[in-house]
């Protein structure tokens, strides 16, 4: 590569990055009871909780479902990364992009 190639490389993962920071992310449970909403860069945005979700005599039943939301949401940011990161380098391991 030469050094104008590095440059746009360099220029449209900037312009990815920002992208997938700004681009929202939901991860549910429960049937939809609970949501997450999150940024690309892991940043919760939202949670919405189904007042049907809540039972105050099985508080751990909200706590897995609220768990299993954000697991959800955040495996859809590492995938979205993961799909980013192959369009710039065409599927080549670069060690400390994410």
């Amino acid at each position: 590569m030469n050094m104008r190639e590095i440059m746009k490389a360099q220029q449209r993962l900037q312009k990815l990055q920002e992208e997938l920071e700004q681009s929202q992310f939901s991860g549910s449970a429960g049937g939809g009871a609970v949501t997450i909403t999150m940024k690309g860069n892991y940043e919760i945005t939202a949670i919405k909780i189904d007042p049907e979700a809540v039972n105050p005599e099985d508080i751990g039943e909200l706590e897995t479902m609220l768990l299993a939301a954000a697991k959800d949401a955040f495996s859809k940011v590492a995938e979205a990364q993961q799909k980013m990161l192959t369009t710039i380098t065409g599927g080549l391991k670069i060690p400390g992009l994410f």
